[in-house]
């Protein structure tokens, strides 16, 4: 079974390659290689450093970039 599965969240670093700051975002997962360690899915949060990424935007992000894990349903309201 895939480590993620489409519709979970991850948390990512993404750093500006121009001015090294970074920030953490989460990302929907649409899809994933395991063999290759990456996710592919979009930007579930507006970046708050004036990025030119923007949410719903298309990512790639490495296994080793995230460090929150969570299902779909963790953002429901119970």
């Amino acid at each position: 079974m895939p480590k993620f599965q489409p519709g979970d969240y991850v948390k990512s670093e993404f750093q500006d390659e121009v001015t090294g700051e970074s920030e953490w975002m989460w990302v929907q997962v649409d899809s994933c290689d395991d063999e290759a360690g990456l996710l592919f899915g979009r930007l579930g949060n507006e970046p708050l450093l004036g990025s030119a990424l923007h949410v719903g935007d298309e990512v790639a992000v490495s296994y080793k970039k995230i460090v929150e894990h969570r299902k779909a349903s963790d953002f429901q309201k119970q």
